[in-house]
């Protein structure tokens, strides 16, 4: 488990100095960000099993002495394991299975009070004995067959007797879906330590039980694991218990509750119909029969409800929670959460409602085929009526706030707030997706990285500043002393170089072809979008090279996407774009948590602080999977 992929030192998440005598104990209370280490080659196992055993009893001892009331960041859990290390006189190599077994450790009381049928077995497929594996595969994973040729049918049999929800899936994103729609409150695993720091990381961050036992080597075929370890990790028995840790499930599950139909219905009752709507069965025939003037708000009403990660309206929850207690976060989470006020829940509606809308109209933009899983739209009812519905979806984002008597239990004033700054935001992302078309449709496909980190700021990032200034104005109440005042700006500069290095990171999981967002290898390259790696490379190239890397993108360009694809990446190698774009995002990540260092309440910060490590996942570029991408920029 590491601190992420950087080529550079930088600044990392939260971190409590400690002091050199007790890797556990805080020094005097310090909080500070501290800089992250490249950490590739700190993810070795212990040789031997007694040293593997002396060290998770040592590291069980530690993490007996941390504070439970909040979890560890990353950068915590380093501090406190290299302190670990350094008292054993062991090497910095085994850095990373020390974090694993100190989190574990961490956790493991907090897991002993989640029933087994709450609980999560995340197993690997590299388990599994390679030759004549009759195992098929489906979307959730591998589907085990008992026939005794590997571990993995034992532990998933122990298991599943127990009541726990199993899946094979190594490094699955489907983990947090299920953790978040509520089937379970705790993840156990099994898996090599790069799986781990992908897989886990996120969920720790959000305060999930998690306890995990590491493979014994990263080999992707007939690994071995300590499968004594394994077995006692299962048989964790339940005792009833308050939760100790703060928890962002809480508010997760809350988000996207408020997607629900019947949510929806109640905090935004429908004006023209009562035909029910997310039922997955809308068509162009069935919106057909309708009653025309009804149809355009069930068509927003079902888009709203399909699905989606829903981390903005998350965010304004969180905020407001940070500015008010932070009791949705806390063991009495259910009840604090129930008497969120309605303002609150219709601005975290608002929010999402004005990004679905977008999402409406740049389908039709990029021409995308589907969305959530489903034909897009414009693909459904035609781009008219898609153009149509993404208005109507605008208006209704506006609606939810400006609506007195839904939003009484608010200030006026607090109300006139958050109007503004979701005007704001939205005239903002006007203008960058207005100047990426302008570029995208022009012939001239010179680009300077000013002008691609002007419209990264310009898309990216007034999402996030309206997400989070609308919770904490919300949360400052009348705000008869300018409170909010204190926070526009920061959140506005936190927000912006958040959403730059958001965006940057972006462009360089599509280019690694990132499967967690399905984007095809060089999509932005051949789709003519304006992207900070051209820039970077126009900007470093010489005269004949910068041709050569513009005649790559031209319609009539003679080559195969694939070696387009290898050619455009020689050349970005040559100008060393990857390492120049990973440098800026540690930059703009470094301002953005300068900012969160200045800002109380200590819940806010940490919101930031948590919003940092789990936003910019920094992608492993590699030669990438190519596809037909079958689409090509405007000629020169």
């Amino acid at each position: 488990m590491s601190t992420g992929f950087s080529p550079t030192d930088t600044p990392a998440s939260q971190t409590v100095t400690q002091s050199p005598s007790d890797p556990a104990s805080p020094d005097a209370g310090t909080v500070s960000r501290s800089k992250r280490r490249k950490t590739s080659h700190l993810k070795e196992v212990p040789e031997t099993l007694e040293l593997r055993e002396s060290l998770r009893a040592r590291c069980e001892q530690v993490a007996d002495r941390l504070d439970r009331s909040v979890p560890m960041t990353k950068d915590e859990l380093e501090q406190v394991a290299r302190r670990t290390l350094q008292e054993a006189d062991l090497p910095e190599s085994l850095v990373g299975w020390v974090m694993v077994m100190i989190s574990t450790s961490f956790w493991r009381h907090a897991l002993e009070g989640v029933p087994p049928e709450r609980r999560l077995f995340l197993l690997p497929h590299c388990l599994k004995h390679a030759e004549g594996c009759p195992a098929e595969y489906d979307e959730f994973g591998m589907n085990c067959k008992e026939c005794g040729a590997c571990s993995i049918a034992d532990f998933r049999g122990l298991a599943e007797e127990m009541g726990y929800r199993v899946l094979v899936a190594e490094g699955s994103p489907v983990v947090m879906k299920i953790i978040v729609g509520g089937y379970v409150d705790a993840v156990v695993g099994v898996a090599c330590l790069n799986v781990l720091e992908k897989a886990i990381d996120k969920v720790l961050l959000a305060g999930i039980p998690c306890m995990a036992v590491p493979l014994l080597s990263s080999d992707c075929r007939n690994t071995k694991v300590d499968e004594a370890w394994v077995d006692q990790m299962i048989r964790t028995p339940y005792s009833p218990a308050k939760q100790e840790t703060r928890s962002y499930v809480h508010l997760m599950r809350a988000a996207g509750d408020l997607f629900a139909p019947e949510t929806l219905d109640t905090i935004a009752p429908r004006l023209r119909g009562k035909a029910p709507f997310g039922t997955g069965d809308l068509s162009a025939q069935s919106v057909a029969a309708m009653d025309a003037i009804e149809a355009t708000e069930h068509i927003a009403y079902d888009f709203l409800a399909r699905g989606g990660k829903h981390s903005r309206p998350f965010i304004t929850l969180a905020a407001y929670d940070a500015m008010t207690g932070g009791d949705c976060t806390g063991s009495d989470a259910a009840r604090a959460i129930s008497k969120l006020p309605n303002a609150v829940r219709r601005a975290a509606l608002s929010i999402e409602t004005f990004h679905k809308a977008s999402l409406v109209h740049d389908d039709i933009e990029d021409d995308d085929a589907y969305r959530y899983g489903q034909p897009s739209l414009h693909k459904t009812f035609g781009v008219p009526t898609a153009i149509n519905v993404g208005d109507f979806l605008v208006g209704m984002g506006y609606r939810l706030i400006s609506d007195r008597a839904a939003m009484g239990d608010t200030s006026a004033s607090a109300q006139i707030d958050v109007m503004d700054c979701l005007a704001a935001a939205h005239m903002r992302l006007g203008e960058g997706q207005g100047a990426e078309l302008l570029w995208r449709d022009g012939t001239d496909r010179r680009l300077t990285p000013l002008d691609a980190l002007k419209i990264y700021s310009l898309k990216t990032s007034p999402a996030f500043e309206a997400a989070l200034f609308s919770g904490v104005r919300l949360g400052c109440g009348d705000d008869a002393d300018g409170k909010a005042d204190q926070y526009r700006e920061a959140i506005r500069t936190f927000s912006r170089n958040l959403g730059v290095a958001f965006q940057i990171l972006n462009d360089l999981g599509d280019f690694a072809g990132d499967d967690d967002n399905k984007l095809s290898a060089g999509g932005d390259i051949f789709g003519g979008r304006p992207t900070l790696l051209w820039a970077l490379a126009l900007e470093s190239l010489g005269d004949q090279e910068q041709q050569e890397l513009l005649g790559l993108a031209r319609a009539d360009c003679e080559l195969s996407d694939g070696e387009r694809l290898t050619a455009v990446r020689r050349l970005y190698e040559k100008a060393g774009v990857f390492e120049t774009a990973f440098r800026l995002v540690d930059k703009h990540q470094q301002r953005a948590e300068q900012v969160a260092d200045t800002l109380e309440p200590d819940a806010l910060r940490r919101l930031m602080y948590f919003l940092v490590d789990t936003v910019l996942e920094r992608p492993e570029i590699k030669t990438p999977n190519v596809v037909a991408l079958g689409v090509a920029a405007p000629a020169v």
